[in-house]
């Protein structure tokens, strides 16, 4: 692939959201009749609501109805879409909604999932106040970039522009484009739109497209416009006009970007052996969609047996639990000590094993966890692959609080095997911590 074309869309949503998806429909089909591969839509394309109650009412689920018409018109005419930002129903919070920004191919499935990550919050006494955590729920993944027919892609939304790290992971994770769709307010953007999205196609060395929303929404909203494409040089390449609903197109030069990367090699020149930015935890994988097996030392974990997974970290049921939800969290890569992983992979792993802990106490609704490492074979270690015993406790779960450890060391040392769980009820059970973790994507 040499030079791919895009559109990016300006918009002016309001309440109705028929009205909206008009405009949406409209500007598909104008994409597609410029002969673009692939249609970027701003935050908030389904709608602007004057209300807290109202905007929460209206939300939509990814499998709903709306959403279904963007897949439908995408598989029509053979288009790729990024939904910029929508508000998404949220299962255990009924008050507050997800800012979800969708990638849905040609054949109108989602690719990519991203939820919003950095909320605005301003409260300003007696100038202004919007606070975005108010009504949104800030997302806990950052998912990995993917590869469509325009380049390798990675999601933000809106006030995530001015937050760079998301994008030097981005471009670690081999992003060549990033998206950040969005509703800047009029005094921020004319401030800092246009440097904010420079900047980062200059920093990262990659696309920048910015679908935006513009002009007046309500009485108390009006956004800033100015939907554009930047290349990796910092060069506007396309840009709307601040009139009417439109687009703006825009070639996507893979060729040139390798070009301005291999003449200024900045990645090459970073300083790891003085500072990192490095990923930490919650770049949460399918369990369903990895390995067959895992290896544990010389043993086997069948993927069924695996309810969490990273790229570097998974977790697993254990087959002779010391107490009921006990897991196992361990590096993919087999090592026997916690001194030999690199400081991503315990970055990783530590990450993981907070994230399992504090999901399994609310759904075994206690308080407290034991958490442990036997790091080596005179503390207790029998599989010579370090990993993390993780147990929901509950009061007087044991005669002596320390037991535990007592229980830890003996649990998995009897000769005879009856008492271990059969792979039945061990896959069994996490299927159902699976679903914990999958109802948060």
């Amino acid at each position: 692939m040499s030079e791919a074309l895009i559109a990016v869309c300006q918009m002016r949503s309001e309440s109705d959201k028929e009205m909206n998806w008009k405009t949406c429909e409209y500007l598909m089909r104008r994409a597609r009749d410029g002969a673009a591969r692939m249609v970027f839509f701003p935050e908030c394309f389904d709608y602007m609501e004057t209300s807290r109650r109202d905007s929460i009412e209206n939300a939509s689920a990814e499998d709903d109805e709306f959403i279904g018409r963007f897949r439908s018109l995408a598989k029509e005419l053979d288009l790729w879409v990024s939904l910029g930002g929508f508000h998404e129903k949220c299962v255990h919070d009924s008050q507050r909604v997800y800012n979800a920004h969708i990638i849905i191919d040609s054949s109108g499935n989602t690719v990519l999932k991203y939820r919003k990550l950095h909320l605005f919050d301003i409260d300003i006494p007696n100038e202004v106040s919007m606070r975005e955590s108010d009504q949104t729920l800030a997302g806990e993944c950052i998912p990995f970039p993917v590869r469509t027919p325009v380049g390798v892609l990675s999601a933000g939304t809106c006030y995530d522009l001015r937050f760079p790290e998301l994008c030097r992971i981005a471009r670690q994770n081999g992003a060549e484009i990033l998206s950040f769709p969005s509703a800047f307010t009029m005094n921020t953007g004319m401030a800092h739109w246009e440097v904010l999205l420079r900047s980062r196609a200059i920093d990262y060395q990659c696309y920048v497209v910015a679908a935006a929303q513009f002009g007046r929404h309500n009485e108390r909203r009006s956004s800033y416009g100015h939907a554009m494409v930047v290349d990796p040089w910092g060069t506007i390449v396309a840009q709307c006009s601040n009139t009417e609903p439109s687009l703006c197109f825009a070639n996507v030069d893979l060729p040139f970007l390798e070009m301005i990367r291999k003449r200024l090699p900045v990645t090459n020149h970073l300083r790891h052996d003085l500072y990192r930015t490095s990923f930490v935890g919650c770049q949460r994988l399918d369990p369903n969609l990895g390995s067959e097996s895992y290896a544990f030392a010389d043993k086997v974990i069948p993927k069924s047996c695996v309810f969490y997974l990273t790229s570097r970290t998974y977790g697993f049921v254990n087959r002779k639990p010391v107490v009921e939800g006990h897991v196992l969290v361990a590096p993919l890569r087999p090592v026997q000590k916690l001194s030999m992983l690199d400081a991503e992979e315990v970055a990783d792993l530590f990450m993981c094993v907070q994230d399992i802990e504090r999901t399994l106490e609310v759904y075994y609704k206690v308080s407290s966890s034991t958490v442990c490492i036997q790091d080596g074979p005179e503390a207790g270690q029998t599989v010579q692959h370090v990993h993390v015993h993780i147990l929901p406790r509950r009061r007087n779960d044991f005669p002596e609080n320390d037991d535990v450890y007592v229980a830890l060391e003996k649990h998995d040392k009897e000769d005879s095997e009856k008492s271990w769980r059969s792979l039945e009820e061990m896959s069994k059970e996490a299927a159902v911590f699976r679903s914990l973790f999958s109802m948060r994507q």
